[in-house]
């Protein structure tokens, strides 16, 4: 193999190898993270109003306590999007009196996130067993957050875990990584692109592709 042919194979192969890449990246990213800005005052202040927040989309099955999910909600407006803090789920007795810690299967939680260092905010008191299927979600900012607290009639305030659209990202680094992949695999894809048209540029200015015209008295 020449060394030319040897060029323009490196140059499909890493042309091909980084479009597959970034392809690759951009779907994933696109399918497997979204972003929100934060509305309201609820989850101050951990995620203040305005902030913009990134999230992976998640099964209902991968919802664990303590995570800060993006879940759907409706009212008379219509279907909105609210970022809560998952405190219980099916089967979990939650419970809180005025002014008190909330418990979990009877353990206080430490809720360092909470403003203020107030977990109630309101007095409002409840002691409900959490649904199947559904999750007990409080807002960071107690005094200032409409959630389970306040539908505790309608299946004990629980919302379906299946309304959960995403969990705000804590890590990044698997992001970041896909961020990477894309952007090196958009990198390859141009590289591999400029070695061919090189290649194919090299060809034509060839000597022995274009060999003189004869001269002398056979012309």
């Amino acid at each position: 193999m020449t060394g030319r042919r040897r060029q323009r194979l490196v140059g499909r192969v890493l042309g091909a190898a980084g479009l597959t890449a970034a392809v690759g990246g951009i779907v994933l990213l696109g399918t497997g993270y979204t972003t929100a800005t934060v509305a309201g005052d609820s989850m101050n202040p951990t995620y203040p109003q305005g902030d913009r927040v990134f999230f992976e989309r998640i099964e209902a099955g991968e919802v664990e306590r303590g995570d800060v999910v993006l879940h759907r909600a409706e009212d008379r407006s219509g279907i909105r999007l609210l970022l809560r803090r998952v405190i219980g789920m099916g089967g979990d007795h939650v419970r809180q009196g005025p002014g008190g810690p909330v418990t979990v299967n009877g353990v206080p939680l430490t809720e360092p996130y909470v403003k203020d260092g107030d977990p109630s905010g309101v007095p409002v008191a409840y002691d409900v067993v959490v649904p199947e299927g559904m999750l007990f979600l409080l807002g960071d900012h107690r005094a200032n957050s409409l959630d389970s607290r306040f539908s505790l009639d309608e299946q004990s305030g629980g919302v379906a875990a299946t309304a959960v659209e995403a969990r705000a990202l804590e890590n990044r680094t698997g992001l970041l990584l896909l961020v990477l992949t894309a952007l090196c695999g958009l990198l390859g894809t141009v590289g591999g692109l400029a070695i061919e048209i090189a290649s194919r540029a090299a060809r034509r200015e060839s000597p022995y592709l274009h060999p003189p015209a004869p001269t002398g008295p056979g012309r």
